[in-house]
């Protein structure tokens, strides 16, 4: 067989492929079930992110907004000129307060106007009007769109007329939801909406005036249906960072905290079950293909003692793997199209939108590339083993010296394994490598490839250790277990069973799966809290202190009110110091000239902080801490203000409400909920710091968005100087879009579950072959089918409940690592969901098990003895 040809090695390889073509099923479709998921998943979600990032932009009507209360300078226009020149879009926005006033009532009416370009305003999503029209046709020289509780207000309708400054405009419209409502200026008074030019000639607008002004950007498109890239808008809004050093930008991932929180979460748990399905298809490749080659061991020593060398004998088997590796990978593509073409049609009734099909030649070289990458990594340390092949291994296989020491053993075991070790090093860079273009990310591929090797070994030296603890026990203790218990016990560590290497792959298998599911549940569990019929839709403002329980009162009275309303008290402050420094000598970036205003507020309980808000750092104050803060004031501050401010735990700031000045230390940073009217304050101090400081009370109501209407017909009438601003609407779009994240999250998630558990079964079933010859010498022995059943039975359960023990103990600390350091979700052990979780492994390891064996109990032993 000197000088063998890669032709005569592709023949024989597939020719021995044929012959077992039974043998090699679970192989195949070990490979084809991680590419399948890999390009599926992969390909899907990238359509649903698109989809879902156009969604997410409407709420902020741009791709990324500015907000500043300084008028531009002429430098600051020549660079917002140069980024249309570009090709990116701009759109200005301003908001201001003014008085309106009306043939109708007596006295003005305080209004917040909001002034836009009708031909570019809004860039996602639309502006709602009644009777329905085009902005444009709202919004002209001569004409405004009004919120509906002006009209109230004023005893007007449409067609009537109001005057703002020195014009008089004829109302041609009702707004009834504006896309950026939540992340415009909360500004007292109804809405009114008007063209700039139209402000431009009312005078309301004059040097010294006090404006916001909002430049809406959106970027130059790249390839139609493409979303844009992370990269793209990071380099914009820092761009747009040095133009407007006043100015606070923001991108629409940042339109809404929650919402931006769940993308975030999600987009990461689809990297994660990408690559757990990449991995459990290695897992199964690896377990598979061992068990083939020993299964070959015949052969490949009969070629060696015809004069074959370990270097043409393993040529035949590499282009095996690859030719396995290759068909897994087309059948995976395959697959993976269709479960990218299936998933909306599952979906569509649940999401109300259908992702776009798009064929990603990325997606589809990356499923076939890592299909073979991980079925060459995983197969190189077996077929390195070819070369420790003899011809004598004919008369002696799979005996090894089991009362040698176990030292000596190791020993013996690490001599010569420096291939292996090499291997090793090999199938990790590997990993790194398709982790990293699989997450987008260096650090996650980083990160997952070193985890995922330090848990194998750890779960390899477990499983060898659970092994010899077995050993000892059955050999060293006085009990008298029955004989079949005891057999199934013992075949675990019998010669030649794998059973460490299986202990480890089911183990990371459940570990993977378990994560994933611990993960999905807890993201899940958080956005159905988004989702609740209680969050906030009705938000109220400048309460005085003795109207806020009248007006809870009435509240409570609503038969279309749902929950108990909620009131949040609210101080006007200014920031003087940090740590002792003025403010004017602190390099605060990105604050703007309204930077230095606070809204501070107290906490409904003295010991604990609001409903949803969460402590990142620090400590929250005790009640006795609060009763003593009026001679020693704690605050707790907003994370992101934190961060602009650049202050933690320890540091002081010094704050001045109605010219008292007084000192606070920091105690926590915090981060907000933001569905929940305590994310209007950033500053939270103890009450009694905040004693005898005048208070105006806000609020929030959640309210069944079909009478939000008549509800604020109501307040009015028993509170016309409270101001009601109605965000029904834009929270329901909200609401829809974490739903489809939900969904899809869950479908995913089962998809993995299940992809997880089928590529087990392979890795069981690559023992299946082993079991053979163990079933021909029981039954010559005289044992019956019930026996060997009950054996086997006994030996696939002990191997389910170790590797489920090991491995949720692993997915517990994964889930947690994932869901608090990368996703900054929140984790709770669930002592019931890991008990059924145990339980559930043992009995689907059984089944498993059984699924790939049942055959073997048919098995005639004349027909494995005359192989012999």
């Amino acid at each position: 067989m000197a000088g063998l040809s890669y032709g005569t090695a592709a023949r024989i390889a597939t020719r021995e492929l044929h012959s077992s073509r039974g043998r090699f099923a679970f192989v195949i479709l070990s490979v084809a079930i991680g590419v399948a998921a890999l390009t599926g998943v992969r390909g899907f979600s990238s359509a649903f992110r698109v989809t879902l990032l156009l969604r997410a932009r409407s709420i902020m009507a741009a791709d990324i907004a500015a907000r500043t209360y300084m008028p531009p300078t002429p430098n600051e226009l020549a660079g917002i000129e140069a980024l249309r020149a570009e090709g990116n879009d701009e759109s200005p926005v301003t908001e201001l307060l003014s008085m309106a006033s009306a043939s109708t009532a007596m006295d003005p009416l305080l209004v917040s106007v909001k002034a836009v370009d009708p031909a570019k305003y809004p860039f996602y999503g639309a502006v709602v009007l009644a009777p329905a029209m085009p902005l444009t046709q709202a919004l002209t020289d001569t004409t405004v769109a009004v919120g509906d509780d002006l009209l109230l207000r004023l005893h007007l309708k449409v067609g009537d007329s109001i005057k703002l400054g020195t014009e008089v405009f004829r109302i041609a419209a009702v707004v009834e939801d504006e896309p950026d409502r939540l992340s415009g200026s909360f500004a007292a008074g109804p809405r009114v909406l008007i063209s700039q030019r139209a402000l431009a000639g009312t005078g309301l607008v004059a040097p010294g005036s006090r404006v916001t002004r909002r430049y809406l950007f959106k970027l130059r498109q790249g390839t139609p249906g493409q979303a844009l890239s992370d990269a793209a808008v990071a380099a914009l809004k820092t761009r747009l960072e040095t133009l407007l050093p006043e100015a606070q930008i923001a991108d629409y991932r940042e339109a809404n905290p929650a919402l931006t929180k769940a993308l975030d979460g999600a987009t990461g748990l689809l990297s994660l079950m990408s690559l757990v399905a990449l991995v459990l298809g290695a897992v199964g490749v690896a377990m598979a293909m061992r068990s083939h080659l020993q299964q070959r061991l015949d052969s490949i020593a009969i070629m060696k003692s015809l004069g074959a060398g370990s270097a043409q004998v393993m040529k035949i088997y590499l282009l095996q793997t690859l030719l396995l590796g290759l068909g897994g990978g087309v059948l995976g593509v395959v697959l993976g199209i269709g479960v990218q073409m299936v998933f909306p049609l599952f979906l569509a009734k649940l999401l109300h939108l259908t992702p776009t099909l798009q064929l990603e030649p990325h997606a589809i070289g990356l499923g076939l590339g890592a299909g073979l990458l991980t079925t060459l990594l995983f197969t190189l340390p077996p077929l390195l083993d070819i070369r420790k092949v003899r011809p004598i291994l004919i008369l002696r296989r799979n005996v090894e010296t089991m009362d040698d020491p176990f030292a000596t053993r190791v020993v013996r075991k690490l001599r010569g394994s420096g291939a292996q070790i090499a291997a090793s090093v090999l199938i990790l860079a590997g990993l790194v490598v398709l982790a990293t273009r699989v997450s987008d990310s260096r650090q996650v591929g980083w990160t997952f490839a070193v985890g995922l090797a330090v848990s194998l070994l750890v779960l390899l030296g477990m499983a060898a250790a659970t092994l010899w603890l077995l050993r000892k026990f059955l050999r060293g203790t006085g009990l008298r277990l029955p004989s079949v218990l005891r057999h199934g016990l013992a075949n675990l560590y019998r010669p030649g069973n794998p059973s460490a290497a299986l202990l480890a792959a089911l183990g990371l298998g459940v570990m993977q799966i378990a994560a994933v599911y611990l993960v999905q549940r807890s993201i899940v569990n958080e956005m159905q809290v988004s989702t609740a019929g209680n969050v906030p839709n009705i938000f109220l403002m400048d309460m005085g202190s003795d109207e806020v329980g009248r007006v809870r009162a009435l509240l409570m009275q609503q038969p279309t009110v749902k929950g108990e309303p909620e009131m949040i008290p609210v101080v006007s402050s200014r920031l003087m110091a940090i740590n002792g420094v003025a403010v004017e000598k602190l390099k605060l970036q990105h604050m703007g000239r309204g930077g230095l205003g606070l809204n501070l507020t107290w906490p409904a309980r003295a010991d604990a902080p609001p409903a949803g808000d969460l402590v990142v750092e620090g400590k929250w104050w005790t009640a006795q801490q609060a009763a003593d803060a009026a001679q020693h004031p704690l605050v707790a501050i907003e994370r992101a203000r934190a961060s602009r401010l650049k202050v933690k735990p320890g540091d002081t700031v010094t704050l001045s409400a109605q010219d008292e000045a007084f000192t606070a230390t920091v105690a926590a940073v915090y981060e907000a909920d933001s569905r929940h009217a305590f994310s209007r304050a950033e500053f939270i101090l103890p009450q009694a710091a905040l004693a005898g400081l005048p208070v105006v009370w806000y609020g929030g109501v959640h309210c069944d968005p079909s009478a939000t209407a008549t509800l604020r017909r109501v307040l009015y009438e028993h509170f016309p100087t409270v101001t009601v601003i109605d965000v029904a609407a834009t929270l329901e779009v909200i609401r829809q879009v974490m739903l489809q994240v939900i969904y899809v999250i869950q479908f995913l998630a089962a998809f993995s579950i299940f992809a997880g558990i089928v590529i087990l079964a392979s890795a069981i079933a690559g023992t299946r072959y082993r079991r053979i010859r163990e079933v021909v010498v029981l039954k010559t022995l005289g044992a019956t089918r019930e026996r060997i059943a009950s054996i086997f039975s006994i030996e696939f359960a002990v191997l389910g409940l170790i590797a489920g023990a090991v491995g949720l103990v692993f997915a517990n600390v994964l889930g947690r690592y994932l869901l608090v350091h990368v996703l900054h979700f929140e984790y709770a052990f669930q002592p019931w969901l890991n008990l059924g979780a145990w339980l559930a492994v043992g009995a689907m390891t059984v089944a498993a098990g059984w699924l790939a064996s049942h055959r073997v109990l048919g098995q005639k032993p004349l027909e494995v003895l005359r192989e012999e």
